[in-house]
């Protein structure tokens, strides 16, 4: 853990006081593969709750809140805002809300917005007029009746109604430890008017929000590109003086499948900034393009096995335990990831500072868990009558490079107990479908968002949430885990998720694998920027406003 921290501190730290030192440049394009380069947009509609909306529409639709940029490591802070859903409480700031305030009896808060803040005239869709508090409200009730809504996601929410031109107040039934992140700056807090809904949100020519860019075009399976918002509200203070937003013109997010694609178009500076690289290729592109710079990071992403607890013989925890005692865990960090890779980081992220803890902290049955020890397998599998083995269907995406390689791997582990993997790799839109939708075979091998402390036990294990592929289900546990966002002493919260992660651990709906580094990397002419991946839930979109091109230093690179 010392050398994953330090990691992040050396990488981010380094140059940070010449960045502030510089005089920003106005003009340009950005070409970015961002972190979910592979995919294309999923909806462009915040109705539909897709989970990467943010990601794509980041740099349009604002929200109430963002992340507080200026507490980053690049600017002297403690924060390197590259988890994917975890804003800590003292490194947020108002976007759209100008101030936010507390009251009791009942409980609520009281947000007062920004004013002059402007919807741009979009042909056909709108004229251009002033954000007001009942866009506030139209976005959270369009969401809340959404028949795509998460389950039990604004419970909590008794009602939300606009007090006056530029003030809403959202009224609680009880508090929740997440109010802010579930509508403020979480993954569908986007603000979109009335005029946009009607016309069709899921549409992206329709497109149409308060941020520091519009959305122009959008190629499907290759680009979206968003044109400068001339009438931009915000400012970045650089060196201590206010500088209007945004630096370049044009921005495009690239969408690339091929992973060698990739590295070419990076290396060949068609990609200014590439957000997600695996370690296995940067020591080859370090020395093919000696002047890229570098972030490395411990993936944001859990990665497991899971396995349907509702689905024989998953129903019995022998076997679920017995799988995770089949695999190598530690020969998979030592030689599959060559050492890139953290043995135990997940469902709670070692940034999760006063949230996780390490292996050695946890009781001896989960240590057990990162063992490898195909003995005791085979003999709690003969101990669940299955002593002759068995064979279970496994739905892969083939979006997922790492994943399409690290899977037989993990079948070859098991096979050696007995259990035999059936493969089947689905393109992504597949894939989430089965989660979705219930449908997912008995094996299902993913990626899941360790998104924040609260949110990482509660969507994957709490009964019939969304991104719940094991299905798991035990009301004592959902019980617990709806006190945990009743608690507002943090400290107390905290301990609370401890003990609910060692108890999910401990029943193992999944097989439990190593988290993986990875990179980014950018060229030096990119600026204001040192690796910083997200001011929100799955949102780049304020960070790549603050960045800007040093034109003269590009085409003394030859590019």
């Amino acid at each position: 853990m010392r050398k994953y921290v330090c990691s992040i501190i050396l990488s981010l730290a380094f140059g940070s006081a010449a960045a502030q030192s510089e005089k920003p440049q106005y003009g340009g394009t950005l070409n970015i593969g961002t972190v979910f380069v592979t995919l294309s947009p999923l909806s462009w509609d915040p109705g539909d709750w897709p989970w990467k909306f943010t990601n794509d529409t980041g740099l349009t639709y604002e929200q109430l809140f963002a992340a507080d940029l200026s507490k980053s490591v690049r600017n002297g802070g403690r924060y390197p805002f590259q988890a994917d859903a975890w804003l800590p409480s003292d490194a947020i700031r108002g976007e759209l809300a100008e101030s936010w305030q507390w009251k009791d009896n009942p409980l609520r808060v009281e947000i007062k917005l920004r004013k002059g803040v402007m919807f741009p005239a979009k042909p056909g869709v709108m004229a251009a007029r002033e954000l007001t508090a009942d866009d506030v409200v139209f976005s959270y009730n369009r969401l809340d009746k959404s028949p795509k809504k998460i389950p039990t996601y604004f419970e909590h929410v008794q009602k939300v109604e606009a007090a006056d031109k530029h003030t809403v107040v959202f009224t609680f039934s009880n508090y929740n430890a997440e109010w802010d992140y579930r509508f403020g700056w979480g993954y569908y807090s986007g603000i979109i008017p009335k005029e946009v809904a009607d016309a069709g949100a899921g549409n992206w020519k329709n497109v149409n929000g308060t941020g520091p860019f519009a959305l122009t075009e959008y190629l499907q399976g290759n680009s979206v590109t968003f044109e400068k918002n001339q009438n931009y509200w915000d400012r970045e203070t650089i060196g201590g003086q206010a500088h209007k937003l945004p630096f370049v013109d044009r921005i495009v997010y690239r969408t690339i499948k091929d992973e060698a694609t990739q590295h070419t178009a990076l290396r060949t500076g068609k990609l200014d900034v590439l957000e997600a690289l695996r370690w296995s290729v940067v020591d080859e592109l370090k020395k093919n393009a000696p002047q890229l710079k570098w972030s490395r990071r411990l993936s944001t992403l859990g990665q497991f096995l899971a396995m349907r607890v509702d689905t024989k013989p998953f129903d019995d925890i022998r076997v679920r335990r017995a799988l995770n005692l089949a695999v190598n865990k530690q020969e998979i960090v030592k030689s599959y990831y060559a050492g890139n890779a953290e043995l135990f980081a997940y469902p709670m992220h070692l940034d999760y500072l006063g949230y996780y803890e390490p292996l050695e902290a946890m009781p001896d049955s989960v240590k057990e868990l990162f063992t490898y020890n195909p003995e005791k397998a085979r003999k709690l599998l003969a101990e669940a009558g299955l002593a002759k083995g068995f064979s279970f269907k496994v739905q892969v995406c083939s979006c997922a490079p790492d994943h399409m390689d690290l899977l037989p791997l993990v079948a070859a582990y098991l096979d050696k107990v007995g259990v035999k993997l059936e493969i089947q790799p689905l393109e992504y839109g597949a894939f989430l479908s089965a989660m979705i939708s219930k449908t997912n075979a008995p094996g299902y091998f993913m990626n899941n968002g360790h998104t924040n402390p609260t949110t990482s036990i509660r969507k994957s294990f709490v009964t019939k949430q969304t991104w719940n592929p094991s299905q798991y289900s035990d009301p004592e546990f959902d019980k617990k885990m709806a006190a945990v966002y009743l608690e507002r002493d943090e400290k107390k919260r905290q301990a609370m998720l401890k003990e609910l992660t060692r108890d999910i651990l401990d029943k193992a709906p999944y097989v439990w694998l190593p988290i993986p580094y990875v990179y980014s990397a950018w060229w030096p002419w990119v600026k204001n920027y040192n690796g910083e991946l997200r001011a929100g839930a799955e949102r780049p979109g304020p960070i790549h406003a603050r960045m800007w091109v040093d034109q003269d230093m590009k085409k003394k690179m030859g590019f």
